[in-house]
């Protein structure tokens, strides 16, 4: 398993971009996941990274970009028609072409049809 030194690059030397270890990135930046859950969106280039090491890939550490939160903005606003077009996809992904129902969840991709479908078992007629 790697050390958290080999993690820590402020200067970028090693990473190419300045590089810091799980929560100890300066105050200022955030992830996109981040700047989604206050409601803004990043613009421009990621201008740093964080990294740690994970049991589910032993030995190579995984990364998130950085961006700074000042030049964050909110997204811009879906027009009517991106918002019809958004919906429709949802309801397909929701309607079994086996029964028709529309369902509350998407459906399964592995299965195809909606779960009760899946398990032998029709719909009441």
């Amino acid at each position: 398993m790697g050390r958290l030194a080999d993690l820590w690059d402020p200067a970028g030397e090693r990473h190419d971009v300045p590089t810091y270890p799980w929560r100890m990135a300066p105050e200022g930046l955030a992830t996109r996941d981040q700047l989604v859950a206050q409601g803004l969106r990043p613009r421009g280039p990621a201008v740093a990274q964080v990294m740690w090491f994970s049991k589910r890939t032993p030995g190579v550490p995984r990364f998130a970009r950085l961006y700074p939160i000042d030049r964050a903005t909110p997204p811009k606003p879906r027009s009517p028609g991106q918002i019809a077009s958004l919906a429709a996809a949802m309801q397909s992904r929701r309607t079994c072409p086996e029964c028709g129902e529309i369902r509350t969840y998407c459906l399964p991709t592995s299965l195809g049809i909606c779960t009760p479908c899946a398990d032998g078992f029709t719909a009441a007629a």
